[in-house]
């Protein structure tokens, strides 16, 4: 129920940017995750407490699944879960920064159908919904209509500008550029402000699953880095990488790497 849900999405986020932004980013109290997994502070629990009372509140049947609590199996019994990063960009926010993002989705088997990035500090809120097309502060979005491949910009990040990723070298579009969400990232490429963006690391689905569908929304292009469609709820909740671009720039793309098991 897409239409249903984007509402209570909107409503949850804007709640979450009242919260994190009662907070002083590097005054705020925070610890090292175990195993190298980033930061987290007392802002992203907090706003975690509150998605979760809120959210789970008003749909009770819908499965979890956030960055912020412990996963379990039991998401995988139901056909509609909610995949949520408190914060996108922790470590933005931590340094005081202002591209740290709230990545709020419903996915229902397996794709997502209703999205909401909002980015409080740059007064910018993402949403869509499957079917409905995708907006920013309530304005439609289309992604940009670049001609060919060498007049484009993609959004990508040092590490995939490794030779040995690509099959005749690095395409000459590809310049690095850092935005500490990926969900924003997912959103300026919907926006039309780069026409593509790419990781080839493994990602976490609740750093993606939003902006995958505000991306498909605006009329790009999203899969997984070896072309496949994507898919969320998995059991293990990560993707084999992303490419999110223009129809032309995202086969361009894909055609440009080298291939990548499934």
């Amino acid at each position: 129920m897409p239409a249903a849900d984007l509402p209570l999405l909107i409503d949850a986020a804007r709640r979450a940017g009242r919260i994190a932004t009662s907070f002083t980013g590097p005054a705020a109290q925070r610890w090292d995750k175990a195993g190298g997994a980033g930061p987290v502070t007392e802002a992203d629990l907090a706003v975690n407490d509150m998605l979760t009372d809120v959210l789970r509140t008003a749909r009770p049947d819908y499965g979890w699944l956030s960055e912020e609590t412990e996963d379990t199996a039991a998401r995988l019994d139901t056909d509609t879960v909610f995949i949520i990063d408190p914060i996108d960009g922790t470590r933005s926010f931590v340094e005081g920064s202002k591209t740290w993002a709230h990545s709020i989705a419903v996915a229902q088997g397996g794709q997502i159908t209703a999205a909401a990035v909002y980015l409080p500090m740059l007064d910018k809120f993402y949403t869509a919904a499957l079917g409905q097309g995708a907006a920013l502060n309530g304005v439609p979005l289309t992604v940009s209509a670049p001609r060919q491949m060498r007049d484009c910009s993609v959004l990508v990040t040092k590490p995939a500008l490794q030779p040995h990723h690509w099959r005749s070298g690095v395409p000459p579009a590809l310049k690095p550029g850092h935005r500490p969400s990926l969900a924003y990232r997912l959103a300026l490429v919907a926006e039309g402000r780069f026409d593509g963006m790419l990781t080839l690391r493994d990602s976490w689905e609740w750093d993606i699953a939003a902006g995958a569908l505000i991306v498909t929304e605006a009329g790009g292009t999203i899969t997984d880095r070896a072309g496949l469609a994507l898919k969320f709820n998995n059991p293990h909740p990560t993707l084999n990488g992303i490419i999110a671009a223009t129809p032309l720039v995202h086969e361009g793309l894909h055609t440009a790497l080298q291939p990548a098991s499934a």
